[in-house]
């Protein structure tokens, strides 16, 4: 047998031992530099996802969007639970995630937020439910990673405002995202380029963290590579952020 054959084979076998969420299948993201390293070629379906966006400036943006380019390549309704009244929808739309698509529930804190993901994701057909909050327990964490387990619906935690001390505690969920605004390319003339992104995978079950820099989200909610690490791949490292 093949060495990757026998390799992920081992992580399924891993996978249902520990429940790591892979039972639902994989949502590609359609990079092979991404999906090669995820196990499974994918973000796990039917399972819990932290995304978080910079820690200094408290810049959620880059993180909002990405949610919403991976939900915008899925199929079905999705609920977005807000603790704080200032999502752009339109921003959403230009992701590819139509309003139509869209339900807001408005708890107000962290604590309806979390009620009301946990009731959302035990609703049949949704393509995913979104949390905004501060603060994630590690039960809290359990409970919302069991009704996605349990329904087959992806459920994303946005991290907003998290500082680093506010991850210590553990977590359930299946990845951690960090995504934040990196330079965009110099065109030479005044124009605005596709912005492009810090995209830190901080913790993945059968995985090692990595980090990509990508141009975000387009029309559909599809990322892509900067020119430069497709046409002079031997520069790819030098493009990429330490981890």
């Amino acid at each position: 047998m093949p060495r990757n054959a026998i390799l992920e084979d081992l992580r399924s076998s891993i996978a249902h031992v520990t429940g790591d969420g892979r039972r639902h299948g994989v949502h590609p993201f359609g990079l092979d530099d991404i999906d090669d390293h995820l196990p499974g070629n994918g973000l796990a379906t039917g399972a819990l996802h932290e995304v978080l966006g910079s820690p200094d400036i408290c810049d959620d943006a880059a993180a909002t969007i990405f949610i919403a380019g991976i939900l915008a390549r899925m199929e079905g309704p999705v609920f977005w639970c807000l603790r704080w009244r200032d999502l752009f929808t339109p921003a959403l739309d230009l992701a590819g995630l139509h309003p139509d698509r869209l339900t807001i529930v408005e708890p107000g804190d962290d604590k309806g937020a979390l009620i009301a993901m946990e009731d959302c994701l035990r609703v049949a057909g949704v393509a995913g439910v979104v949390g905004e909050v501060s603060k994630l327990s590690t039960t809290a964490s359990k409970r919302l990673q069991l009704a996605a387990e349990g329904s087959g619906v992806t459920a994303f935690i946005l991290r907003r405002a998290a500082k680093a001390d506010a991850l210590i505690e553990g977590s359930a969920a299946q990845t951690r995202w960090r995504v934040t605004a990196s330079p965009s390319a110099d065109l030479g003339i005044p124009a605005l380029a596709r912005p492009r992104w810090s995209v830190a995978l901080e913790r993945v079950r059968g995985a090692e963290p990595k980090s990509w820099i990508v141009e975000a989200c387009d029309a559909q909610g599809r990322l892509a590579l900067p020119a430069i690490l497709v046409d002079r791949p031997d520069q790819q490292e030098a493009w990429r952020i330490a981890v």
